[in-house]
C-alpha cells in the first residue's frame, strides 16, 4: 500500500525542496533558521515564537555580516510554522538592513495569508504574499536583480 504525502507547511520547508542544494550558508538562533542563497535569504521561524526587534536582531546582524550594508538582497519568510510578529518593529528592523531590496512571505493557509496582508500594509513593498516557496523565491530574486540594475545605472 502506497502512502500519499500531503503537502503541509511542515514538509514545505526549504530542506524538502530543490533549493536545499543551493544553500551556501545557514545560521540558526533560538527563533529560527536563516538560509542564504546568493542574493536571497529564506527565513523559517520556529513554531510558537514571537518575533520582535529583540528576537530578530541576531538574525539581522547575521544578514548584515553576510551582505554588508550596500549589496542588495531579498528576504523570503517561509511560514511553515505558526508564530506571531510585532508589526510595529518592521520599520525599525528595516533600518538595521538598509540594503534590503525586496521582501516576500510564503503562506500556506488563510490565517498566514491574512497576516501577510497586514504586514504588507506597513511594508514599503506590494505583492509580498506567495503561495509556494518557488514562486516567492523566484519573484524576490528577480526584484533584487532589477534593483541591482537600477542602482548600477
Amino acid at each position: 500500500m502506497l502512502k500519499t504525502l500531503i503537502n503541509t507547511p511542515k514538509n514545505m520547508g526549504i530542506a524538502h525542496t530543490e533549493l536545499a542544494s543551493k544553500i551556501i550558508k545557514q545560521t540558526s538562533t533560538e527563533f529560527g533558521i536563516t538560509h542564504f542563497i546568493n542574493n536571497v535569504v529564506v527565513i523559517e521561524f520556529n513554531e510558537g515564537t514571537h518575533i520582535d526587534l529583540k528576537a530578530v536582531k541576531p538574525i539581522l546582524n547575521n544578514i548584515k555580516s553576510h551582505y554588508g550594508s550596500t549589496k542588495p538582497f531579498g528576504i523570503v519568510a517561509n511560514r511553515i510554522n505558526s508564530y506571531s510578529i510585532s508589526i510595529l518593529d518592521l520599520n525599525k528592523a528595516r533600518q538595521i538592513i538598509p540594503n534590503l531590496a525586496a521582501y516576500g512571505i510564503v503562506s500556506y493557509n488563510k490565517a498566514t495569508q491574512m497576516n501577510a496582508q497586514i504586514e504588507s500594509s506597513v511594508c514599503q513593498w506590494k505583492d509580498i504574499c506567495f503561495d509556494n516557496l518557488f514562486e516567492g523565491f523566484n519573484t524576490i530574486q528577480k526584484r533584487v536583480e532589477n534593483q541591482t540594475l537600477i542602482n548600477s545605472n
